[in-house]
């Protein structure tokens, strides 16, 4: 199946600390997805021999490195904590303007290698339509209608007839970034963070370099060098996690921790940074649903629910699992079932395929046997296959699974439902046509121990009221509209219970790193008894 392909140009990538670029001696190398779907080839058997005993130059040589990046020491990291700490008070005297040009800046920055950062996307194994999606997402939040969204939130002035008042944003200071281990570019968002005045340190993952080191050395520090912006206000390591969690938590420099990732291991964090003094910053596993009325546009409905596919399921803010009105379920079902077996396998360089390798293939099928062992129906889906999508017992890929579940009893303890699916699978619930059927559905959309999104597809405005008004849950609500697509201005980021933690909720950035501060000032003379008493 291996085809001829255009060689990568590799680059490596040094550590950013104060301003300064860091090399070391010890190096890791972001390997291509070859080496995953042709793991018994030579070249990846060779890739394998040089990673334990070749050179530099015979890894940089290979077809299937993609980069290296220097990897960081504890005295790297302590002096990346120092130098942003350092610049914090730096960033005082750069104004909110200064500081939005500088993102601005961006904008241009990505679209001008927005061709190769898909590319590497790619390479990394990110199907191309969610590589797009990514890249549409990151150039979101630099438009200009979102930079001055963010002017708003971050100072608001409020006049009255004896005083200015100013509600102002005051940053949290370090703000230390972990991003997602299978998304790592998805990380930059909370570099917006810095709108706020905070500076970043943020950790490359080791296994995962090639596309966030290079957005970060080709995109945002030249941008940021070029704006004049302090040294330290972006500092980057590439180093493991628990050591470098570890020294964060530790470290009295440490203001914030911006995690992404598990919400197991995301809610033991919060706790530990609590223990320390530290402000938990979390993005981390979803369980979003899906709610699809009997007079909804099942043909745009089926389409959204598809996206639950995408990546094979892989992504936290994904559809998994679906309430659908029982006197539309099953058109809904058959829609669904013809649109996911249209789903094929594929190389993400090569092909448009929306799937990817599945991680966790073992973990797919427990949850399958314990679904339908719960009284889940499959109706379609289920097998491995490879990557022509021929049934095999060693393909990495997973055929798109749908399972019915009928009524919200059986449903309320089947783990296809209340457990976050991080394969291709999803689960639709067909509950009793009853009175109170909409307020019900309501109350178990809120009874979900998850909350990144939720949606709703439905015609009557009463029908949109309701579930508006009354779904808590969550930290967006969409409507007739694309569950993973991005809406103008909002950040896409956040929300509740084990999506988000204890403070969980619509997240930007920028607000989630700093607090409010207000400043009020007198523009008329009053004797301060008299304004105290308010006699005046």
């Amino acid at each position: 199946m291996t085809q001829p392909t255009t060689r990568p140009a590799v680059r490596h990538f040094p550590l950013y600390i104060a301003g300064e670029r860091v090399d070391t001696d010890e190096h890791a190398y972001a390997l291509s997805v070859r080496t995953v779907l042709e793991p018994s080839t030579p070249e990846t058997a060779a890739l394998f021999h040089l990673l334990r005993e070749g050179s530099q130059e015979e890894l940089h040589a290979h077809p299937h490195v993609l980069c290296s990046a220097a990897l960081s020491t504890p005295e790297h990291g302590q002096a990346a904590l120092r130098a942003a700490a350092d610049a914090v008070p730096r960033l005082r005297a750069v104004t909110v303007d200064e500081r939005l040009a500088f993102v601005r800046d961006l904008m241009r920055k990505f679209q001008e290698h927005r061709t190769e950062l898909s590319r590497l996307l790619r390479l990394e194994g990110c199907p191309r339509l969610l590589a797009e999606a990514q890249l549409n997402a990151l150039l979101d939040l630099v438009r200009p209608e979102s930079l001055e969204h963010a002017r708003v939130l971050l100072r608001q002035e409020i006049t009255t007839d004896r005083h200015t008042i100013v509600l102002q944003r005051q940053p949290d200071g370090v703000v230390c970034v972990n991003p997602p281990p299978n998304a790592p570019l998805f990380g930059v968002v909370a570099l917006s963070a810095l709108l706020a005045g905070n500076a970043i340190v943020i950790r490359v993952p080791r296994s995962c370099a090639a596309s966030l080191s290079y957005a970060l050395h080709n995109v945002i520090i030249p941008a940021m060098e070029a704006r004049g912006i302090p040294a330290g206000t972006i500092n980057v390591l590439c180093a493991d996690y628990e050591v470098t969690m570890r020294q964060w938590l530790a470290s009295p420099l440490t203001a914030s921790v911006f995690y992404f990732g598990s919400s197991q291991e995301g809610l033991e964090l919060e706790r530990s940074c609590v223990e320390h003094g530290k402000k938990a910053i979390l993005e981390l596993s979803g369980n979003d649903g899906v709610m699809v009325w009997h007079d909804a546009d099942l043909e745009h409905a089926a389409a959204a629910l598809t996206e639950a596919f995408y990546a094979s399921g892989q992504v936290c803010f994904s559809p998994k699992y679906v309430i659908a009105h029982p006197a539309i379920a099953d058109d809904l079902l058959d829609r669904l079932s013809t649109a996911a077996a249209a789903l094929r396998p594929g190389d993400p360089e090569r092909t448009d395929t929306a799937l990817s390798p599945v991680l966790h293939s073992t973990a797919f099928h427990r949850r399958l046997d314990e679904a339908l062992a719960g009284g889940a129906t499959k109706v379609c889906g289920g097998r491995r296959v490879d990557v022509d999508g021929e049934p095999s017992a060693h393909g990495l890929f997973i055929e798109p699974t749908i399972v019915r579940v009928d009524g919200f009893e059986e449903a309320d303890t089947n783990t296809a439902v209340r457990e976050e699916s991080y394969f291709p699978l999803l689960a639709v619930v067909v509950p009793e046509d009853e009175p109170g059927l909409l307020a019900r559905s309501i109350r178990f959309i809120n009874d979900n121990a998850y909350g990144m999104r939720n949606s709703l597809w439905a015609e009557d405005p009463a029908v949109i009221e309701q579930f508006t008004t009354q779904v808590s849950n969550g930290g967006m609500l969409k409507v007739n509209d694309s569950h993973m697509s991005v809406t103008p201005c909002l950040a896409g980021l956040g929300g509740t219970g084990r999506s988000g933690g204890t403070y969980g909720e619509l997240s930007y950035p920028f607000l989630r790193a700093s607090r409010m501060q207000a400043v009020t000032i007198a523009h008329t003379r009053v004797h301060p008894r008299e304004a105290m008493l308010g006699t005046h």
